[in-house]
């Protein structure tokens, strides 16, 4: 029995599947996988003309029905925000699109600087005009009827808590089709399902997933659950001269000023990791004490390359300063 592993391009970044069987069952778990990122993407992109929650954006002010799928996921985006009392908000995709975020990540990422849009209420030019809001608090699910309603205004952005629940959803379908152990990772968001390799699941954590094994970080094993990593250093690019990211404090409505360039969390779903990485960094010093409390092992990454780890995590022999 040999670990088996394929991967390819898909929401808007690198999809790997390795699975722990025999000859063959790859493919029945790739299938499965590509099947469920297919199924919870024409659900929850922002950036599809024909998604759901497209269709929910445009509709704000209304009741509108939706699919037993989307209703989910935007349940678990408000039970994201509830649990971090704000700091993962789902209804920040205006700001998102003031930052210039407004397509999928591929396409932003080859863009030109682009000038920012006069402000429509004072002309300003400006990306945000900085308040406190609870958005995530007026958004109304009824679930008897698989209904949501969007205060006016407000256009939700899924992106903290569907990739890494789109992970433990492929990791699930794939293990069940192969009948073996799976490692899903989307974009560094890992999820696991089935049985783990006699020593767990080795994982190098880095700044950018993409990186090789050598890059500084940290190879850590996971028997199970999930890993997730949130980081200001990868996903950025400039607007009339500014340094964007892609993680938006609520408080301001702009990308989050952190101590830490780099998160990351193990929990018992990648979903739920995802949500603690990203609160953490919009969280900033209080984080490692906020993990702590809710029994999470993390590895947080300061803007100068030192490392704090929290609970469990495994200490590094060497600290990762620079790079």
């Amino acid at each position: 029995m040999t670990i088996a592993r394929t991967s390819w391009r898909a929401l808007g970044s690198t999809a790997e599947l390795l699975e722990l069987g025999y000859a063959g069952e790859l493919e029945r778990a790739r299938e499965a996988l590509e099947c469920t990122l297919e199924e919870i993407d024409r659900a929850c992109s922002r950036f599809r003309a024909d998604s759901e929650l497209t269709r929910v954006n445009r509709a704000a002010g209304r009741e509108l029905a939706v699919s037993p799928l989307l209703l989910e996921a935007v349940e678990l985006a408000l039970r994201g925000a509830r649990i971090t009392d704000g700091d993962v908000d789902p209804t920040l995709g205006r700001a998102l699109e003031q930052a210039g975020y407004d397509c999928d990540w591929e396409l932003l990422s080859g863009r030109a600087d682009a000038p920012l849009a006069a402000d429509a209420d004072t002309g300003a030019r400006a990306l945000v005009r900085a308040r406190r809001r609870r958005g995530w608090s007026a958004v109304r699910i009824d679930r008897s009827r698989s209904t949501i309603r969007l205060p006016r205004g407000v256009k939700l952005d899924l992106g903290a808590t569907a990739k890494a629940w789109a992970a433990d959803r492929g990791a699930a379908a794939a293990a069940a089709a192969a009948g073996c152990g799976v490692l899903v990772s989307l974009g560094g968001d890992i999820a696991t399902a089935g049985p783990p390799p006699r020593e767990g699941w080795r994982v190098h954590v880095t700044d950018d997933h993409r990186s090789a094994p050598s890059a500084p970080g940290q190879t850590v094993a996971i028997d199970s659950g999930g890993l997730a990593t949130s980081s200001t250093v990868v996903r950025r690019w400039r607007r009339a001269g500014q340094a964007m990211h892609h993680i938006i404090d609520p408080a301001t409505e702009a990308p989050a000023r952190s101590p830490w360039r780099t998160v990351s969390v193990a929990a018992a779903n990648c979903a739920d990791a995802n949500i603690a990485a990203t609160a953490a960094i919009v969280g900033g010093e209080r984080s490692p004490r906020w993990l702590a409390v809710q029994g999470l092992p993390a590895r947080l990454v300061a803007c100068d390359g030192a490392v704090t780890t929290v609970g469990s995590w495994p200490r590094e022999a060497q600290p990762a300063v620079g790079g």
